[in-house]
């Protein structure tokens, strides 16, 4: 899977600052607050943050891989 350059920049700044700072921000805000499910919400961002970062690097091991194979 090879994403553009515009999906994997967008992805990567989700995967690399908007979901951790979602995360924190909720976790923070649900423990001042007593909201319901701080952990179980906190660890499901953090879990679909990971496979969006996931995404990323397969995306980034094929791209080089296509420029290893033109270079030979």
């Amino acid at each position: 899977m090879k994403l553009s350059n515009k999906w994997y920049d967008a992805l990567k700044w989700i995967a690399l600052v908007c979901f951790p700072a979602v995360e924190t921000l909720w976790y923070t805000l649900a423990k001042i607050w007593n909201l319901p499910y701080a952990g179980e919400i906190t660890a499901t961002i953090a879990a679909v943050g990971l496979f969006i970062g996931a995404l990323i690097g397969v995306s980034t091991i094929q791209y080089n891989k296509g420029l290893k194979d033109d270079k030979e």
